[in-house]
């Protein structure tokens, strides 16, 4: 009996030294766990970096800033799609895109994956990037680096590293490949001469303050993801009249009297909110679709997988709605209302939109006003977020909350649907858009998220 009591108390004492030592070491064959074990930090962190980054830099806006959103997010979700059962690749989809098969009898730490896939390609799109944001940046990576490598162990953290890695030079290899698209960012303006493309009144003619010339006149050439070719061009616009009882000078009249807020209540206040026009101050207009989904991760804690769909699919169709809006764009190249204003109702009259950074007041963006582009844009990315989150999913936007150059009160919405038309229909009152603009734009936003959600995500 003595002995079977020593040999059970030395037994004890084993399993515990045992359980011990396991306890104070990572785990060196850890389960194999799914994407949607995880949380979404790593795509939301560097998705909010996304934001600070584009805040201040020159050349990313309307179309660039879209495209590596797209790129990013698509990358990301291909790089995990193996740990999504229920999901597809889209790699076949996309002729020329090599991603690079992942080891199937690896385990991976999904985490470690995506944020190597964000941290390599947030610095290839961004490769000079403004003020003290490469520190930042630097910084995050060395936090989420730290952190993944400290609850995994080496040979899984470290060929995590290895496949994120090499998924972002993969899709960096095929963006190269957009000869359009790439490097568009270096030159906003390109040859493209208004001039020659001015052929009767109601065509574009340069606004000021600004730049003299159309921003982007190419980007309607620039790779698409969903949309099909006949889906870049909307409907057409109204007929161009000065007649006083025409569409088109009733919709200039509605712009004259919409920046006062007799006229359309809380309209500056929704005009700013909305407006993020202006570089230095606000992200753009479609990295905002990026803030409002931020948000609703933030607060929601979805898992990694419901993120990294997210990212991809709204990536993907803000870059598609950017390039369908600017192809409209050029090819009706109607003036903006200002011009129109000011020839036939009030050569005095300005928009309210303004730049508290420099003074510069009665500015309009310098490009062809229809279709919009935050309507379009803001179409697309209701689309998808009403898909992956549902029709009543009503949320307070904080995407502007403390900012003291505006109102930036935050305003709670119903459900996206609501949101984007209220983006839409406040380029009115800021004086930057005919009402058409908008409403085909919002119109053909639609279109283009439809297009991203039916494409085969799902097995």
């Amino acid at each position: 009996m003595t002995f079977l009591k020593n040999t059970f108390a030395v037994l004890c004492g084993f399993l515990f030294v045992s359980f011990l030592f396991s306890s104070c070491v990572k785990d060196e064959d850890p389960t194999p766990a799914s994407v949607a074990d995880y949380d979404a930090e790593a795509a939301l962190k560097w998705n909010q970096m996304f934001l600070e980054v584009e805040r201040y830099s020159t050349g990313y806006r309307p179309g660039p800033a879209p495209r590596a959103l797209a790129y990013m997010g698509l990358a990301a979700y291909e790089a995990c799609v193996q740990g999504m059962p229920k999901y597809n690749s889209m790699r076949s989809l996309y002729p020329g895109l090599a991603i690079p098969e992942p080891n199937r009898n690896a385990t991976y730490h999904w985490p470690t994956v995506v944020h190597f896939v964000y941290a390599n390609l947030i610095h290839k799109f961004f490769p000079a990037p403004p003020g003290d944001m490469y520190t930042r940046m630097t910084t995050l990576e060395k936090g989420i680096e730290d952190k993944y490598r400290a609850v995994t162990n080496d040979k899984v953290y470290d060929i995590s590293k290895e496949y994120g890695t090499a998924v972002a030079a993969a899709v960096w290899d095929w963006s190269r490949a957009d000869v359009t698209g790439h490097d568009a960012y270096l030159d906003p303006f390109g040859n493209y001469n208004w001039q020659t493309n001015y052929d009767s009144p109601g065509d574009w003619v340069p606004t000021y303050p600004g730049p003299g010339r159309p921003m982007y006149p190419n980007w309607g050439k620039a790779r698409t993801f969903a949309i099909l070719p006949a889906d870049k061009l909307c409907k057409a616009p109204l007929p161009y009249s000065e007649a006083p009882l025409s569409a088109l000078h009733g919709q200039a009249v509605e712009v004259y009297n919409a920046i006062n807020d007799d006229y359309w209540p809380d309209g500056q206040w929704i005009a700013f909110y909305w407006s993020d026009d202006l570089i230095n101050l606000t992200f753009s207009p479609g990295p905002r679709w990026i803030s409002i989904a931020n948000q609703v991760i933030a607060k929601d804690n979805p898992s990694l997988e419901t993120a990294l769909l997210t990212y991809a699919k709204l990536g993907l169709a803000l870059n598609d709605a950017a390039v369908a809006c600017w192809h409209s764009k050029y090819v009706y190249n109607v003036e903006r209302p200002v011009s129109y204003i000011q020839r036939v109702i009030d050569p005095n009259w300005q928009p309210t939109l303004k730049n508290p950074l420099t003074g510069e007041t009665g500015i309009t963006p310098s490009f062809p006003a229809f279709p919009s582009g935050h309507s379009t844009m803001g179409g697309a990315g209701a689309e998808v977020l009403t898909n992956v989150f549902g029709n009543h999913f009503g949320m307070l936007d904080r995407s502007h909350e403390g900012r003291t150059e505006f109102n930036g009160t935050p305003r709670f919405f119903n459900n996206f649907y609501e949101m984007a038309q209220e983006n839409a229909l406040s380029r009115i009152p800021l004086g930057v858009h005919w009402r058409m603009d908008c409403e085909v734009g919002v119109d053909l936003g639609y279109l283009c998220g439809r297009r991203v959600n039916n494409l085969p995500w799902k097995k």
